[in-house]
């Protein structure tokens, strides 16, 4: 059906009385992709993002629209995330376990959103949120020459 033509082909120019019928045919072809289009879109997006982006005839113009929106929500995001990933404890989970899967969660989300932590970052923040009942275990690992990674401090607090 060539659905995507519109989007992948810049748009021809408008028919004229001079347009020879490839001229027709080809601005028609990308006519009835890009209306085709922008009806799809617009009818899988939620009604918020809908509402929130101005009307666009041409595909690509919409496609910006809907992606420069997303731009704004990304901030708002890593926002949300960065309050959740501090205000974690190990009470609020049912585990040390789940504790430490959710903050590497958290961490992984934050990194596709090119909000960065580093791994020893992560260790010690994730020690640091545990409760007193592991503070010898805390004391241990200060006192350990190595580094440990996630995957080390799950298995070493599991």
């Amino acid at each position: 059906m060539d659905i995507d033509y519109a989007i992948r082909k810049d748009e021809p120019p408008i028919v004229t009385n001079t347009s020879t019928p490839t001229e027709v045919a080809l601005y028609e072809r990308w006519e009835r992709s890009n209306r085709l289009s922008v009806m799809f879109i617009k009818t899988k997006i939620t009604a918020g993002i809908r509402g929130s982006v101005d009307q666009h005839e041409n595909v690509r113009d919409l496609l910006h629209a809907i992606d420069e929106q997303f731009v704004t929500s990304e901030k708002a995001l890593a926002s949300t995330l960065i309050m959740k990933f501090s205000s974690l404890r190990l009470t609020n989970v049912k585990g040390v376990r789940e504790h430490i899967m959710q903050m590497r969660d958290i961490a992984a989300q934050l990194k596709k959103l090119e909000v960065d932590m580093s791994e020893s970052f992560l260790v010690h923040y994730i020690l640091n949120t545990l409760p007193y009942q592991y503070g010898s275990f805390k004391i241990s690992y200060n006192t350990h020459k190595d580094k440990w990674s996630i995957n080390e401090l799950m298995t070493m607090c599991v």
